[in-house]
């Protein structure tokens, strides 16, 4: 969903398929163009407005598929978008205004928890080894 038909959702339905609110979207979005315009660009203009961009990333995001998946739905190549994810990533978490508070903020006494965030990406379970069973064979 580009952002044309993605900035007439309710509020609500917006932070269900991005999973940030709208407002914090609009946030994203000027950190990202201030710092875009403070780089120099060169070369081609990008085929992706900016609020396509942190939209792009938002649900690579809320999604984990694979950089492939996601170009072919944003109709660019995958390794464009590996690195627009990765840019707005970045300007992102340079501009400090998006981040999430560490493990000293949880076990302060007076905290309040807002957000917890869960890491669901898998990991190898260890299993024990099968025994290696001797071969019926002939009895000397």
């Amino acid at each position: 969903m580009r952002y044309e038909s993605a900035k007439n959702l309710k509020n609500s339905d917006f932070k269900r398929s991005y999973g940030v609110y709208f407002d914090t979207f609009k946030d994203m979005v000027k950190v990202v163009k201030v710092e875009r315009m403070l780089k120099k660009k060169t070369g081609r203009k990008d085929k992706l407005t900016i609020e396509d961009q942190v939209l792009m990333t938002l649900s690579y995001w809320r999604e984990y598929r694979t950089y492939f998946h996601t170009g072919q739905d944003w109709e660019i190549n995958e390794s464009t978008a590996y690195r627009i994810i990765r840019r707005v990533e970045d300007m992102l978490i340079q501009s400090g205004l998006f981040a999430l508070s560490g493990k000293k903020k949880l076990i302060e006494p007076d905290s309040e928890i807002k957000t917890i965030v869960i890491d669901v990406t898998e990991h190898e379970v260890e299993r024990p080894k099968k025994a290696v069973r001797p071969r019926c064979g002939f009895r000397s």
